[in-house]
């Protein structure tokens, strides 16, 4: 891998964990304040701010599925499944970051 390649990696790694811990921890808080499953789907469109931020995160999962999916077959970047499950059960914010770490590993390893 280039020096290049490494860094975005890097970037990339650091976004997922940023991420990943983000998400996680207003869910727990949420979770432990009392806020049921139901409640919590009910909140994303609670209001017109809210409404803009779901419409929103669900279009960018839906294409961020799509380019997945179809970029990494075309590049056989490994575990792709994997990807797409944690775009709809962690966040697409933690997958997304996670899916190009392995595809640039996938690019850089085809081009030597």
């Amino acid at each position: 891998m280039t020096k290049t390649d490494k860094l975005l990696c890097v970037l990339y790694a650091l976004v997922a964990i940023a991420c990943l811990i983000g998400t996680q921890w207003v869910l727990v808080d949420y979770m432990i304040g009392g806020g049921s499953t139901a409640d919590a789907l009910a909140a994303t469109v609670d209001g017109h701010a809210a409404t803009f931020v779901t419409i929103d995160l669900l279009g960018v999962a839906v294409a961020a599925t799509a380019f997945m999916i179809v970029d990494g077959r075309r590049n056989r970047v490994p575990l792709l499944w994997l990807y797409v499950v944690l775009v709809f059960v962690v966040a697409v914010s933690v997958a997304f970051p996670l899916y190009l770490i392995a595809r640039t590993r996938t690019l850089s390893t085809s081009k030597q």
